[in-house]
């Protein structure tokens, strides 16, 4: 990531610079937590990132080795209707978890700075990459992942979301950051209740409801965790072009 005013940085810099002296060397894994820099290309990322990861398995020559990605915490504006860059962003990096094998997200929601771009507790963050590493690599039987969309289903005048993981709960009252919208694309703030291992989410001033979205601002005010602590990941139901759509 740059910063107005840094030097040009010629193509492949840092990673000729950083990370190719480091190929001699074997691997176990990879921790990535990057993305700040290209909230404005969110849809770009799509493939940037995924492509990072076959650029260094393929130059590791050492397989498929688990990549584990920091989804961005919470930062920026406050909660909002509609599109979001950041939002968009942790978008991509959980469709990467989804398509790219042997991947991993610890999810930064809710213990980020919505002033400062390198928030502090770093602590969360180490334990939840540790989490789904004991998980998946080391074969433990331990929850390592919160709650990730799973699909949605409309009922009427509701919409039923489905989840990744059991053990649903609101943590500090009531849910939030559920939006909806219909067929206008136009999002209201929702009302959401937990029933067993989904969200049903519904808005008297939508009829029918389309789409659902949860967390999608730069800071959301959210809390959607399962019972072992772990929040529930940022998405949206819906694949309408967004913010950074043109930035592709």
């Amino acid at each position: 990531m740059t910063s107005v005013g840094d030097p040009p940085r010629p193509p492949a810099g840092l990673y000729d610079g950083m990370i190719a002296p480091l190929e001699e060397f074997r691997i176990r894994g990879a921790i990535w937590y990057q993305g700040e820099g290209n909230t404005w290309r969110a849809y770009q990322y799509r493939k940037l990132l995924p492509a990072l990861i076959q650029g260094w398995r393929k130059n590791w020559d050492a397989g498929d080795f688990p990549f584990l990605i920091v989804q961005l915490p919470n930062h920026g504006a406050s909660p909002e209707l509609g599109d979001s860059i950041w939002a968009e962003l942790r978008e991509a990096q959980l469709l990467t978890v989804r398509t790219v094998p042997n991947t991993g997200l610890a999810v930064t929601i809710d213990v980020g700075d919505a002033r400062n771009l390198h928030p502090p507790r770093k602590a969360e963050v180490g334990h939840r990459l540790a989490l789904w590493a004991l998980g998946t690599t080391y074969g433990q039987k331990i929850v390592y992942s919160g709650p990730l969309y799973a699909g949605m289903q409309v009922e009427k005048n509701r919409i039923r979301i489905r989840f990744a993981g059991a053990g649903l709960e609101s943590r500090g009252g009531p849910l939030k950051g559920f939006t909806i919208a219909g067929a206008d694309k136009k999002f209201h703030w929702a009302d959401a209740r937990i029933e067993g291992d989904t969200v049903l989410v519904s808005s008297p001033d939508v009829s029918p409801p389309v789409a659902v979205r949860y967390a999608w601002a730069g800071s959301p005010d959210c809390n959607l965790f399962n019972r072992d602590g772990l929040p529930a990941s940022p998405f949206r139901t819906d694949d309408w072009p967004g913010a950074t759509a043109a930035n592709r």
